[in-house]
């Protein structure tokens, strides 16, 4: 993420609460902050517009494919739970 220093802490929360672990944040040239973070896919579901809310439209974002990982207990039960309704 790509983001005005002043929205740092609020992306870094959000992307926090979207069971993401922030790897590191960088200075930009010509100021901001650069957020390295690995997060589920199936957390970034509508992520674009609550940066867009966050930070008045001035951030940017890009994803790659990292790997798989087990999804923890917690979310494999929900998921389970909703299928066998």
């Amino acid at each position: 993420v790509e983001t005005p220093e002043e929205y740092a802490g609020n992306v870094m929360g959000d992307l926090s609460s979207r069971r993401g672990m922030v790897q590191g944040m960088d200075d930009m040239v010509g100021g901001g902050k650069a957020i390295k973070a690995e997060v589920p896919l199936s957390e970034m579901f509508g992520y674009a517009t609550s940066l867009r809310s966050q930070t008045q439209g001035r951030a940017t974002y890009t994803m790659e494919f990292k790997h798989y990982a087990e999804a923890p207990r917690n979310v494999a039960d929900a998921i389970i739970s909703a299928r066998a309704k």
